[in-house]
């Protein structure tokens, strides 16, 4: 395979993480020679998804202690005069203290073996669920054999639904028609058996699960991107349907929209529209500086309690509208609740989209993309080294794990390959995951379509708070009947499980045989799995020691909810490369390509993707 890569390039990247796949798109698209590897076997790094199975692997090879001591370095005669080499980590250190726990219902779960994605226990899975069989089976897991669907983004926008359609493609199917059955309380304890561990092994190629939890704004960066750039067409998506909160031991559905203030039985009347004329103010708080001006000083938690919001209101803005922590400033608090407003009705009754299939989708929608445009790609393919010119500082070529020099201009690399004396005065943040596959939802309903977002406050102020995500089968991440739940939070202690087994244990039932009442009241946990995993997204370029001057970093997931820190980080480095060139322009739509003899067409009238991008327009 060495032998068949060019013998020089544009742009190198190592590493298929967000931020990477959407610089090799855009370079591609704006016609540079782009050479994509990776050291692992997948997509994506550290923001990939796993079936249950993958997941063991992924789990068992970030557990190794250590890999070959054998370095073979870089052969002399690579090394031109005046060169020098700077040879790259071969040890991904990026995630650390990984502990998994199985809950089993005293079955026998041992040579249990994991069935086909067309194999269907009948007993765990309902007609529907089978059905969906097909379309799990056609979700890309490798970028060379994928097809290219359209994305469906589920809009439940009373002004237009199918304006939503034109922003983000036009699929075959209907919005939310993945897995939707009208099911109520009736038909779900009908339908419901106990799923066991056995049962989650069996039917694993079935799940997607993701390294990180994030949602998509539906006027975020990468929503903007997607639409933008015609990327779009290969993606699906759901919307959130529910924000949630946990006040007072329990857990509440927050009101987001002017109907669900109105129509909340949580809220008296005074409250209502003590929120309401709160929400319109910070809506277009800038028009109103005089408001908040005096102010700016304070905390947003200070500035809620000056606007006369009741305890439980204070709660339920901090918590789950702006989603920031009591310590953050007025300034950055009216910031994120105008966000959270902006955003809601564009697709639904919540900010967010979730991806279909798992987020690790998203990387591997770019990487598409630069395919489409010549890029190429090679997995399981690393570099040795970068050599760098001793006069200029800049790297001139790479060496790649077979000992091939390969020519190239810059070179993009994700953070956890860097060696360590180029990182030596780097103090690294930690995020703090874990993932659970439940039996039930935290917050039952009349529908087992839910897809839930929970804000867990910290009992310390020193800590921050937790984030959950709740995922139903609809979702294609999990099985029917069980439900995919990630929890993250900023690291304040040595290991993921200290920072999160606490709400694990507040919001779940880890151990039926102790507490047979407390399992009736909240769901069961099946498995769990806690990890570490490093957040660089805020260590600045010129941190890093000793780095040529044409190589760039980029770094893993961050805390955010968002992916707006990956969006911007990869257009600052696009741009930082080719500041004359537009980042990410349109593809053509294949129908819109003009094949040489073929005479040019009329553009059809019509309304078109600048157009659609600003949202539902009513007639």
């Amino acid at each position: 395979m060495a032998d068949e890569l060019p013998a020089e390039v544009d742009v190198v990247l190592l590493g298929t993480g967000l931020p990477e796949s959407i610089i090799a798109a855009a370079c591609s698209r704006i016609g540079q020679r782009v050479l994509h590897l990776d050291s692992k076997n997948y997509y994506g790094g550290n923001w990939a998804s796993f079936t249950f199975s993958g997941l063991q692997t992924w789990i068992t090879d970030c557990q190794k202690e250590n890999v070959s001591t054998e370095d073979p370095g870089i052969d002399k005669e690579n090394i031109l005069e005046n060169e020098e080499a700077l040879l790259l980590n071969k040890r991904d250190k990026t995630v650390q203290n990984i502990e998994v726990y199985t809950y089993s219902r005293n079955e026998d779960s041992e040579n249990v073996q994991e069935v086909g994605s067309l194999c269907v226990n009948p007993e765990l899975l309902t007609t529907e669920s089978m059905e969906s069989d097909a379309l799990s089976a056609t979700s890309s897991q490798n970028v060379d054999n994928a097809e290219q669907p359209h994305v469906t983004a589920e809009s439940q926008d009373e002004c237009s639904a199918s304006a939503s359609q034109e922003e983000l493609g036009d699929g075959d199917r209907a919005p939310g028609d993945v897995n939707e059955v009208d099911a109520g309380p009736g038909n779900q304890a009908e339908s419901r058996r106990n799923v066991t561990y056995s049962d989650i092994v069996r039917e694993g190629r079935r799940f997607n699960i993701d390294l990180v939890s994030k949602f998509l704004y539906s006027r975020g960066l990468l929503i903007d991107l997607l639409i933008k750039s015609n990327v779009s067409r290969y993606t699906e998506f759901k919307n959130v349907t529910r924000i949630l909160t946990y006040h007072h031991d329990k857990i509440e559905q927050v009101p987001c929209s002017r109907a669900d203030v109105f129509s909340s039985k949580q809220l008296s009347m005074i409250e209502k529209r003590t929120l309401m004329k709160f929400l319109t103010f910070c809506a277009d708080y800038e028009q109103h500086p005089e408001e908040y001006q005096d102010h700016k000083e304070c905390t947003f938690s200070e500035f809620l309690q000056y606007k006369r919001l009741s305890p439980s209101l204070q709660h339920f803005v901090l918590c789950s509208i702006a989603m920031v922590s009591r310590s953050s400033s007025t300034t950055d608090g009216l910031k994120a609740t105008q966000h959270f407003l902006r955003c809601l009705g564009r697709y639904g009754n919540t900010p967010f989209l979730f991806h279909m299939y798992g987020l690790g989708e998203i990387p591997q929608c770019f990487c598409r993309m630069s395919a489409v445009f010549g890029g190429i790609y090679c997995l399981h393919h690393s570099l040795r080294g970068l050599l760098v010119d001793a006069q200029s500082s800049e790297c001139k070529a790479v060496v790649d794990s077979k000992g091939k020099r390969i020519r190239c201009r810059y070179v993009v690399i994700e953070d956890g390959y860097l060696p360590e004396n180029v990182c030596a005065q780097l103090c690294y943040r930690q995020i703090s995951r874990a993932i659970l596959i439940t039996d039930r939802s935290i917050l039952t309903s009349d529908t087992d379509q839910e897809i839930s977002v929970l804000t867990v406050s910290p009992d310390d102020e020193r800590r921050s708070a937790v984030h959950l995500t709740e995922l139903c089968a609809s979702t294609n991440t999990c099985v029917k009947n069980t439900y995919l739940v990630h929890l993250t939070c900023a690291s304040s202690k040595v290991t993921a499980r200290e920072d999160l087994e606490p709400v694990v244990k507040k919001l779940f039932t880890l151990d039926s045989e102790e507490d047979r009442g407390a399992e009736l009241e909240k769901p069961q946990a099946l498995w769990v799995l806690y990890f570490n995993m490093r957040d660089s997204s805020v260590i600045e370029r010129q941190s890093y020691t000793g780095l040529p001057s044409n190589v760039f970093v980029c770094s893993g997931p961050d805390t955010g909810f968002g992916y707006d820190v990956a969006v911007q980080q990869a257009e600052n480095i696009f741009h930082q490369m080719f500041p004359n060139e537009e980042f990410c322009p349109p593809a053509p739509n294949p129908e819109d390509i003009i094949y040489d003899g073929e005479a040019a067409q009329p553009e059809p009238e019509g309304p078109n993707l600048s157009d659609a991008a600003e949202g539902p327009q009513t007639e």
